[in-house]
């Protein structure tokens, strides 16, 4: 998604480098995925699950303005 939209910004952290990260995000397994500090999951999940997690972030963003 960060590749084919400007609007979409996404960063890699390691998790056993930035520990105080893992532990504000609850990191127990990896890859964890956080958008916009709201929703999150861990592992791999299907694409239409993964762009639902989007939806509910954004659909969250939109009702709080």
């Amino acid at each position: 998604m960060a590749i084919a939209s400007p609007k979409v910004r996404a960063e890699c952290i390691e998790a056993n480098e930035f520990p105080e990260l893992s532990q504000r995000y609850q990191v127990m397994a990896v890859p964890k995925i956080v958008i916009n500090d709201k929703v999150g999951f861990e592992g791999a999940i299907p694409e239409r699950d993964f762009l639902g997690a989007v939806l509910q972030a954004v659909g969250d963003e939109k009702a709080e303005s």
